[in-house]
């Protein structure tokens, strides 16, 4: 982002050679830009000052963040071979506490003057990962990490069990407020204890959540096989281990554990040169859906790159080469598409490398060119074995690329007939669709509403010059059980298609969005759950960008009415309704329930859930995506016995039974 600044003056300009002589700039004015504006922001005042440059927000997210900082240096050291121990605990008071069994931080006189140890804690870009010598694989490359964490720290406390002692330092908001000392022997002790409390002053919340912890260790537990990682949550006595002797493989199986796989065992493949390690997992299951996780030194590239890229290479390579070796596939036929080969494939690509260079601040890619080569052969070598010793799983596996390849000719001649019937008909949209005035998609929201009773409602509630109207008839098609040609010629979906005007699947093209608030709007009952439920899979399945760029929100209509005739209020749960008649006070009070959208009229939906000013939106978010496949296949998938499970353990939670 970039801010313009004030134009200087034709004379200020020639004043400037004289200045640069050696007079000293005078302070600036207000709204003046000269050399006394400029400041130095030392230590770790930047951080401070803009937290958001170095973990992204100040919200859970950020909060959050802080734990990932000191647990990836403690993962630095188990990648190193130097730790198989990690406990992680979140304090009673919120605060957060890592130990790992490693070679503990440095310690000792500095060439700066000061303790090693309160350089790395003070210090932004000090740290061993930088010249080799203390790491030759690392996932936290910036040398920001733990400085980054003890600057937005109200308190921190590292202590560092090596060279005979266990040495101890301690921070407020990133200031040293005792020496580097020595508490006693080191004994049979060794590695690092960081203890912390993020501080109020930065974050938002310092709620931290234990399913997000648990999720994240999971994940760095499965690249890290062997690596016992500990979670102890004192606030409510809960505790988890994580611990796998398969990695990659345990990984896959997790991921594809309520699906049907077409092979018995996944495909391993792990191949070491010099300090590079290659592993991948793979195994076919019988969705429609490709699901694949890449990581370069720990961390989840989610927009891929090289490594990914070598990978998609050899899978399409492999797969083509015994299609034609097994005379499946004929010297006439075409070439198996890599989208056909991916259908239906869970797969996790972990490279461990030394120096990788990864696209953007967020590490989200890898651009090392160099491992592709690697991968590309590694993996096509594993593939092509595991084939030829299992022809029966590799026929099931060619067979369904080949029904993907004719689904696939399928969707695009019935993609290619959506996009032409919505630019033939005059431009036209859904007949249903009640569109805005606001043609800056920017500025344009539609509302997906269920039935048309709500939708009328809606219609005459809306604000016309920027809120669009689309009412569904009914539930839309499960999408998690059909592929893409059955999709797009839905009388449901292609509609909703057309209304937004970006495509769907490969041809999606967020530039073509109409509106950049998709508000999916549906009755507070079960079967308006269930369609809420619908759409969030299709979106995600196939519309992923939208949500990805935050453009998909949940409205969240009240479920009761209560009203003394002269005051009126709304409530969203029981709870709250209870608090609204106990403040009221009186005994004239008439509550009602709205069971359907439909049963409010205009004025009453407009007020609760449709105006900016007092409505409340949930914006749909992917915060762990493996997490996020595996319910979406729960509850949407083939199989009844996962799905039976989910409802007899959440039984209990339930407070609002519609049947």
């Amino acid at each position: 982002m970039t801010q313009e600044l004030p134009r200087r003056g034709t004379k200020e300009a020639a004043a400037e050679p004289q200045e640069a002589k050696g007079r000293r700039p005078k302070k600036a004015a207000p709204n003046e830009y000269n050399a006394a504006s400029i400041q130095i922001l030392e230590g770790l005042d930047p951080v401070r000052r803009r937290p958001g440059m170095y973990i992204g927000s100040t919200d859970a997210r950020g909060l959050h963040h802080l734990v990932w900082e000191v647990v990836d240096n403690s993962i630095d050291e188990a990648m190193a071979g130097h730790a198989s121990n990690i406990e992680v605990r979140v304090l009673a008071d919120g605060a957060v506490r890592v130990t790992d069994d490693g070679r503990g931080v440095p310690v000792g006189r500095h060439e700066s003057g000061k303790d090693a140890l309160e350089i790395v804690h003070t210090k932004l870009h000090a740290g061993s990962k930088f010249g080799g010598g203390g790491y030759k694989v690392s996932g936290g490359l910036h040398g920001v990490g733990v400085s980054v964490v003890n600057a937005l720290s109200e308190w921190l406390r590292v202590e560092s069990a090596r060279d005979g002692g266990v040495w101890s330092q301690e921070y407020s908001r990133g200031v040293p407020t005792t020496p580097v000392r020595k508490l006693g022997p080191q004994g049979n002790r060794r590695g690092t204890t960081t203890s912390f409390r993020a501080d109020p002053e930065v974050f938002e919340t310092l709620d931290l959540s234990f399913d997000t912890i648990s999720q994240r260790l999971r994940e760095s537990a499965y690249l890290n096989k062997g690596l016992w990682i500990r979670l102890i949550d004192e606030r409510a006595d809960r505790e988890r281990s994580f611990y796998f002797e398969g990695g990659l493989v345990s990984f896959v199986r997790h991921l594809n554990r309520n699906k049907e796989t077409l092979s018995a065992r996944p495909i391993y493949v792990e191949r070491r040169e010099g300090a590079t390690t290659i592993e991948v997992a793979l195994q076919y299951n019988d969705s429609y859906a490709e699901n694949v996780f890449s990581f370069a030194n720990n961390i989840n590239t989610v927009d891929g790159g090289t490594h990914l890229t070598g990978f998609r290479a050899a899978l399409t390579r492999s797969l083509n080469d015994y299609a034609r070796r097994a005379s499946i596939l004929k010297d006439s036929d075409a070439n198996l598409s890599g989208d056909d080969v991916r259908e239906g494939l869970t797969a996790v690509i972990s490279v461990k490398m030394i120096d990788p260079q990864f696209e953007g601040q967020t590490k989200a890619k890898l651009g090392n060119a160099e491992i592709k080569g690697p991968v590309e052969a590694a993996v096509a070598e594993g593939i092509g074995q595991y084939l030829d010793e299992n022809p029966a799983d590799g026929r099931r596996v060619i067979e369904k690329s080949l029904t993907a390849a004719r689904a696939r000719e399928a969707a695009r001649k019935a993609r290619d007939l959506v996009i032409r019937k919505g630019a033939l008909e005059g431009m036209s949209l859904p007949g249903k669709l009640a569109d805005c005035q606001e043609r800056d998609p920017s500025k344009s929201e539609v509302y997906i509403v269920e039935g048309d009773s709500a939708g009328g409602s809606a219609k005459q509630g809306r604000d016309r010059r920027f809120q669009a109207i689309l009412p569904l008839r009914g539930k839309i098609l499960n999408v998690e059980k059909a592929r893409l040609d059955k999709i797009v010629s839905s009388e449901n979906i292609r509609p909703l298609v057309i209304a937004l005007g970006a495509g769907i699947g490969d041809s999606l093209d967020l530039a073509k969005l109409r509106y950049h608030r998709i508000i999916i709007m549906t009755d507070a009952d079960v079967d308006g759950a269930h369609i809420r439920t619908l759409l969030l899979t299709f979106f995600y399945r196939h519309m992923p960008q939208v949500i990805e760029n935050g453009y998909l929100f949940i409205a969240q209509p009240p479920l009761f009415r209560v009203s003394t005739g002269k005051v009126t209020h709304y409530a969203a749960s029981e709870t709250e309704r209870d608090e609204i008649v106990k403040k009221l006070a009186v005994k004239n009070i008439t509550v009602q329930r709205f069971k359907g959208l439909g049963e409010m009229n205009a004025d009453q939906l407009w007020e609760t859930t449709m105006n900016p000013e007092t409505r409340t939106l949930l914006r749909a978010e992917v915060e762990d995506a493996a997490e996020a496949d595996a319910v979406f296949t729960m509850l949407m998938g083939e199989r009844v016995e996962p799905r039976k499970d989910f409802i007899k353990t959440e039984a209990r939670k339930v407070q609002n039974l519609d049947v």
